[in-house]
């Protein structure tokens, strides 16, 4: 119960951060997704099923705050945290390269599929302006941003399944 509580302070933590801080530090109107961040790093820290379930309610947040379709941001971060988990196997707490190249992978393809499903469907073609102008400074800040917030979360992840060790062996 601890966890989940603990995550979901994170979640809405990282989301007004997005919300509220970052547009004070917004470079040509583009700031960093924290919530890819959360759902990329939950997902090969604690695997996919965690993954999928942390990135549904990161997506959710999303939606319930941004007005658009309802269910749009939260089905891509599910993904988002589910894919992310096929990679728990290869998860070391000190390597922080694997994480970088997995988030950097993530923000890229759910910028892709946001361009896809809400520009490219409306008769948008202009794929290579969004690409220079959003998907790529984004990606960039997103990965500025991720190397304090990744090892903050990192830490957390672990304070929080060390204090479930311990109380794993109050049971034995």
């Amino acid at each position: 119960m601890k966890r989940k509580v603990i995550v979901a302070i994170i979640i809405l933590v990282c989301h007004l951060l997005q919300n509220a801080v970052f547009p004070s530090f917004a470079f040509a109107s583009i700031t960093p997704n924290l919530m890819i961040v959360v759902a990329s790093a939950f997902g090969f820290m604690r695997g996919q099923k965690e993954g999928l379930w942390i990135g549904f309610f990161c997506g959710l947040c999303v939606d319930l705050f941004s007005g658009g379709i309802l269910g749009f941001y939260a089905l891509l971060y599910m993904y988002i945290g589910f894919f992310n988990g096929y990679f728990h196997k290869l998860f070391y707490p000190e390597d922080i390269k694997l994480p970088m190249l997995l988030i950097a992978g993530s923000d890229l393809l759910y910028n892709l599929a946001v361009y896809f499903f809400m520009f490219f469907f409306r008769g948008k073609f202009h794929m290579l302006f969004y690409l220079k102008n959003i998907i790529l400074p984004e990606l960039v800040y997103t990965m500025l941003v991720t190397i304090v917030l990744y090892v903050v979360i990192l830490k957390i992840n672990q304070r929080l399944e060390l204090v479930e060790k311990r109380s794993a062996k109050k049971f034995v």
